[in-house]
């Protein structure tokens, strides 16, 4: 009877005269992944002193638990528990193992007895990352695979471990070290286990290597090494993308691409990089989409700042080029804009007759509405506070002038007037909707911007000078404007179920219909749109209306900012989840939903012939990803869904019909905020520790108001 894999290993357990030695101080890999001779000094074993590693008894404490797992049946399944306590596995796409040895005779004995002693002298740390492993056996024709510690370094360098086992096994005459070698590109998170394959493959657990041509069986984890480490399957299909992200070819080719047409729009002003064309669509009248617009360029400022390594050059270029364009004299017709707005975009001209380059500038005078951008002043603030959290350039924030930037912009948001809300009362057109789309009022993209920019504002400012006073204002408006939004915006089955009952003509203080909304106003759509789970901030509120349409920018944004507490953040991702058809479709995400259509859309567009239903503005799908709440499932599987279509069908700006079926009709090709948006939303799901770089915790002052609420307060 032939001898089995189990035989051989007992056997090896049993022949083992003595402990191995204890690993040497480890070879440390850089972060991009060359390895460096310098040994660290400090880095002790977590188990003992260095005064104590070289004793025989502590040497058996460290290889008992290794040896102990030889006992354990291959085809054991891992229980529940067992899956909780070794939480995360790191698991390479499947891989594809050519194992001669295998078909055609059994292994020898020495063969492996080599492996499993070169093994057992390679304990790995815990938290496992991508590096580099190189040249393994002929027994075995695996490409390479990399491995790092991103807390601790490893305790001996696997590649020398592996080629001091190559070296003994061709002093023996078994073996011979491949030649070909490539680097791993793409790694998961994953739990359980991996599907059983019909090919030979690699399980490493702990510092227990075997080779099975049978089965991929999960090994329990080694109690002497803390290892989240379950199934290693190697597979070499896969590269690192120039942004430093892991992912698949079809993918990183995608993604590659993304960043080469970025590159291409971007917009030069005196040999430096000052923001990109909003498109590069060839075949189109340019319009206005061959200029630098504010709001278009913050995920390609973003997408700048998330890259490894950063290329933060143009974000501070842009910042400093509109900060100075702010200090224009803004006129429309007979009248002068306030001195804090910010423009639109601007665009670069060539003037032959002064042989130099000129800036032109749009404060919303060229716009389709003529309406001043409201939202470009948010965007700026926000963007710096970005900028500085990835770079850490407090020399620019304490230049006067961005000082000074930040606090024209409050003067117009924080003045004095009419207002009995904490609300922004703005003209339609006015932010991304930058057409007549009943936004007037208080549109909730507004509002969540404001909200967003102040407490970014608020963390930026100096209290010098008058500083100080703007910071107090600053926070008592956003305790007044969080509560407002929290409590008035907000709409799920309980609250549309209450709203439906509401009495009218109410007066005083104790009115709970504080906006005498008449019920019949409630449309239809609405009562079988709201799922029994989730819940959403409506686009707008004032007096006697409630526009009850779903609102992309403003939902997303109240979630970065927290403007919604935890439990709304959770019941919009919920709706997001139980309306997947309705707000995701074919292609992520619905601007707005639903369409307005028949008589509404004549009343409420004036007949606009560019949003007609389901396009653009009017229920367009618009490619896009928000990421916060946990549920990165989510933010996958509308990546995915961009990824079937984005780059084929030439990056268009929006598409358009029900489900986003259509390429948009009047979109244009090669949209820089599409492609902007794509690397972002990868770039955050790839590594979530971006998400830190844009969103804000939830303010604790505007926690507890929300813990003080009397009657006439109520909704």
């Amino acid at each position: 009877m032939s001898t089995t894999l189990r035989d051989l290993l007992v056997a090896e357990r049993e022949n083992e005269a003595s402990p191995p030695p204890f690993p040497g101080p480890s070879t440390r890999y850089s972060v991009s992944g060359d390895i460096s001779d310098e040994e660290d000094s400090t880095n002790t074993s977590p188990l003992f002193s260095s005064e104590e590693e070289q004793s025989p008894e502590n040497l058996k404490k460290v290889t008992a638990p290794a040896a102990s797992l030889l006992d354990l049946k291959l085809n054991e399944n891992l229980d529940k528990e067992e899956l909780k306590k070794s939480s995360e596995f790191i698991t390479l796409e499947p891989a594809t193992i050519v194992d001669k040895s295998f078909e055609e005779s059994e292994p020898s004995y020495s063969s492996v007895k080599e492996v499993l002693k070169t093994a057992e002298k390679s304990p790995f740390s815990s938290d496992l990352k991508c590096k580099q492993l190189s040249e393994v056996s002929s027994d075995l024709k695996i490409e390479s695979v990399t491995l790092t510690d991103s807390t601790k370094e490893p305790s001996a360098s696997l590649e020398k471990v592996i080629a001091k086992s190559v070296e003994k096994c061709e002093a023996k005459g078994e073996a011979t070290v491949s030649e070909e070698s490539t680097l791993i590109t793409s790694l998961e998170v994953v739990g359980g286990r991996i599907p059983e394959k019909d090919e030979a493959t690699v399980t490493v657990q702990s510092n227990v290597c075997v080779s099975d041509n049978a089965k991929s069986t999960a090994l329990k984890q080694c109690p002497s090494v803390g290892v989240k480490l379950d199934v290693l399957d190697l597979n070499i299909s896969q590269r690192l993308n120039g942004g430093g992200l892991l992912m698949s070819p079809e993918s990183c080719t995608m993604v590659d691409e993304a960043w080469e047409r970025l590159n291409k729009s971007y917009v030069y002003f005196k040999g430096k990089p000052v923001g990109t064309l909003a498109a590069m669509d060839t075949s189109a009248d340019a319009l206005n989409y061959n200029q630098v617009f504010v709001r278009d360029f913050v995920p390609t400022g973003l997408a700048c700042l998330m890259k490894e390594p950063p290329e933060p050059e143009i974000v501070r270029n842009f910042l400093l080029k509109t900060l100075h364009l702010q200090g224009l004299e803004k006129r429309v017709d007979n009248f002068t804009l306030g001195e804090g707005v910010l423009p639109a975009s601007f665009k670069v001209l060539y003037d032959s007759d002064l042989e130099k380059e000129t800036l032109l500038v749009d404060f919303g005078a060229s716009a389709i509405g003529r309406v001043a951008p409201v939202d470009s002043g948010f965007w700026w603030i926000i963007l710096l506070r970005s900028y500085i959290k990835r770079t850490r350039d407090y020399a620019l924030l304490d230049r006067p002038e961005v000082q000074n930037g930040m606090k024209l912009i409050l003067k117009l948001c924080l003045s004095d007037g009419f207002d009995t809300f904490p609300t922004l009362l703005c003209a339609d057109g006015c932010s991304m909707i930058d057409r007549r789309m009943g936004i007037y009022g208080y549109p909730i993209e507004i509002q969540a911007l404001f909200y967003f920019a102040l407490r970014c504002a608020k963390q930026m400012l100096k209290p010098e000078l008058d500083g100080k006073e703007f910071i107090e204002r600053i926070e008592k408006r956003i305790t007044a404007l969080s509560y407002h939004i929290q409590t008035y915006y907000w709409l799920d089955f309980t609250q549309l179920n209450n709203i439906y009952r509401y009495k009218t003509e109410e007066y005083s203080h104790t009115a709970v219909n504080k906006f005498n909304v008449i019920p019949e106003s409630i449309p239809d759509w609405v009562f079988d749109f709201m799922p029994l789970r989730g819940g959403y901030l409506i686009g707008n509120v004032s007096p006697a209306r409630m526009d009850f349409r779903w609102f992309l920018v403003g939902n997303c944004v109240a979630i970065l900012s927290s403007l919604v507490t935890p439990a709304q953040a959770t019941a919009i991702m919920d709706l997001v989840e139980e309306r997947w058809e309705d707000l995701i479709g074919e292609m992520p995400l619905k601007i707005t939903y639903p369409a307005l259509e028949g008589h509404e859309w004549r009343l409420v567009t004036g007949f606009d012939p560019k949003n007609t239903r389901w396009s653009y503005h009017n229920g367009g799908s618009w490619p896009t990803a928000c990421i916060k709440v946990g549920r990165p499932q989510i933010a996958k599987r509308a990546i995915e869904l961009a990824e079937q279509r984005l780059s084929k069908d030439g990056w268009p700006e929006y598409y358009d019909g029900k489900t986003g079926r259509y390429v948009g009709k009047q979109a244009r090709k090669y949209q820089t905020w599409s492609i902007a948006g794509y690397l972002v939303a990868k770039m955050m799901v790839e590594n979530p520790s971006n998400l830190l770089m844009i969103s804000l915790e939830e303010d604790k002052k505007s926690a507890k108001s929300r813990l003080t609420r009397s009657n006439s307060t109520s909704f």
